[in-house]
């Protein structure tokens, strides 16, 4: 039986957050039927209360609950998520499932409706979601699903293949970093993945406004936590895997292994891996072992060793070559073992852009795009030259100014590498810092890029947290003063706060020639310190310091100058 949500923000699109959008229309479900389809999939799952009242959603946080919904009570990291289902049930709660330690804590309200309950809450959550929100049915009409993991390039990756589906005349959907996208309309993102009752209430949300394709940001975190369970993506690419995320992971074998899990049986039909160093060839072999060598394709960029450094190619493998500059940006090829090429540019500057372009391509057309229409697709620049917050984003050509989110140390060295100026007079400029309460071996890694890559630098905060600002500065300043001993080509180092005053700093030292990247926040407006939210978005801070030097800004900078 098909039910009405009463709380739905189907009507107003996506006006709202990522915790309250729901699909307009979703099939009822009764506590007994949950237990039913539970157990009947092998969870060990216990029905304590039943109640005949009809569930039309599914929440993990109590201030998120809509009548009709499934409250799933969680252990937290502090307190049990059972110790607010007396919230819940006045919020409208027709069911808790929670764990035996969930048990106590809701006794008091466990009579007044359905009480489920399991030790695998986590594992249940995701295909319970997919179940109740509708957001894969059997008849295929979901969107074509990508999923784009890896440290750097997530993004731009995602970012680009929504804009090839668009120019094959595709209604899209996004869910990522920096924002979630149906259709046009858009709201920010807290997490590069939502948790697994968002995700499939608005896959089902996004199926119901007519999208018929989606990409979405999968990382580590999310594959840990199982925020993607219960979601078989058609096509899903690899980018490739650099030092981030230790102070969680502990080691790069288990980083690799987190991000492997999403090359299984269960989460996506066919596999394209960016298989240029000892990680991308470790996760091909993954995906290889779980879902067989015909569901997965390497994709060699060669980046770093020189386009022509290229392997023998299978069949099934794609390669980046014919890689020529054009502008800031590049054209290129992508080409398969039997022969299929792929011609196409992108005007985003960087090698690295080249690559996430490259995968791109592939991924769309492993998911088995008509060849011809994307062919045609792929020759027009606009294709692969989507608007990508806060990712390499140009604002001035005169000097170039670029901001770009490189917030670990590959991200660094690639984005330092693309802005070595033409003229023999030009210099490099970056302003950096390292986030608070994050992966602290890092730090001076990044500081000793930072030395080695540019001509002057200016260490500054990113966002600090709770960590004291000034400690972060000096491990990372520590790493370019080791730079300058070692010789290296850093003539001027700098450590400015608070970021605005180092931002200006830069740009009044360059000159019409020189090339200067403000690294670490990109598209993000908020600078957190101690807990407070300090309005800053580094765009605005380049274009208003640039114009102050007398400098133009493209007009669309000028624009958010105009509005600040």
């Amino acid at each position: 039986m098909k039910a009405q949500n009463p709380m739905s923000n189907n009507d107003s699109a996506l006006a709202g957050t990522a915790q309250t959008l729901r699909p307009a229309t979703v099939k009822e479900h009764t506590a007994q039927e949950i237990f039913t389809w539970l157990n009947d999939r092998g969870f060990d799952v216990e029905l304590l209360s039943e109640e005949n009242a009809p569930i039309l959603g599914i929440a993990m946080d109590s201030r998120e609950i809509q009548p009709g919904d499934l409250y799933v009570a969680l252990p937290g990291a502090k307190v049990h998520g059972a110790s607010f289902a007396k919230t819940a049930v006045e919020a409208g709660a027709a069911a808790i499932l929670t764990d035996r330690a969930g048990l106590e804590l809701c006794k008091d309200t466990s009579s007044q409706i359905g009480l489920l309950r399991t030790e695998n809450l986590r594992g249940i959550v995701g295909p319970l979601s997919a179940e109740i929100y509708g957001s894969q049915p059997a008849d295929g009409s979901a969107p074509t699903l990508f999923a784009v993991t890896g440290t750097n390039g997530k993004t731009t990756t995602t970012y680009m293949v929504n804009s090839i589906m668009q120019h094959l005349g595709h209604t899209t959907g996004l869910i990522g970093t920096i924002e979630i996208l149906a259709g046009g309309a858009s709201i920010p993102s807290k997490l590069t993945t939502p948790e697994s009752t968002h995700v499939h209430s608005l896959i089902s949300l996004m199926r119901e406004q007519g999208i018929t394709s989606m990409a979405m940001e999968v990382s580590s975190h999310a594959l840990d936590y199982r925020r993607v369970d219960g979601v078989k993506y058609d096509v899903a690419g690899f980018t490739n895997l650099t030092q981030d995320h230790l102070d969680l992971h502990g080691t790069m074998e288990n980083y690799c292994d987190s991000k492997a899990q999403l090359f299984t049986p269960d989460r996506t039909s066919r596999a394209v891996i960016t298989a240029d160093d000892q990680w991308g060839e470790s996760m091909a072999q993954k995906a290889i072992d779980a879902l067989g060598r015909e569901s997965v394709v390497r994709l060699f960029t060669a980046h770093g060793n020189g386009y022509e450094s290229l392997p023998e190619l299978e069949t099934f493998d794609w390669a980046l070559t014919a890689v020529c500059r054009q502008g800031i940006g590049h054209s290129f090829e992508v080409v398969r073992g039997d022969g299929v090429r792929l011609k196409s540019s992108t005007q985003l500057p960087a090698d690295f852009n080249v690559s996430n372009a490259a995968l791109a391509a592939v991924m769309v057309y492993e998911a088995g795009i008509d060849s011809n229409a994307l062919e045609a697709q792929l020759a027009e620049t606009e294709t692969l030259t989507p608007v990508v917050p806060g990712r390499m984003q140009l604002i001035s050509t005169e000097p170039t100014a670029i901001v770009d989110f490189a917030h670990n140390p590959d991200a660094l060295q690639r984005a330092l590498e693309a802005l070595d100026p033409a003229e023999e007079d030009g210099k490099v400029i970056v302003v950096f810092g390292a986030t608070g309460e994050r992966d602290q071996t890092k730090r001076p890694i990044m500081g000793e890029i930072a030395g080695r890559n540019a001509d002057i630098v200016i260490v500054t905060d990113d966002d600090p947290h709770d960590e004291a600002p000034e400690p972060i500065r000096a491990e990372v300043e520590a790493g370019v003063q080791k730079a300058n001993q070692d010789g290296a080509r850093v003539q001027q180092i700098l450590n400015i706060e608070p970021r605005s005053q180092a931002i200006a700093r830069a740009i009044e030292l360059a000159g019409q020639h020189d090339s200067i990247l403000v690294a670490g926040r990109g598209h993000e407006v908020a600078q957190e310190v101690a807990g407070v939210d300090l309005e800053l978005d580094d765009r605005v801070e380049v274009a208003r310091s640039l114009q102050a030097q007398g400098y133009s800004v493209l007009p669309a900078y000028q624009a958010m100058v105009d509005e600040a």
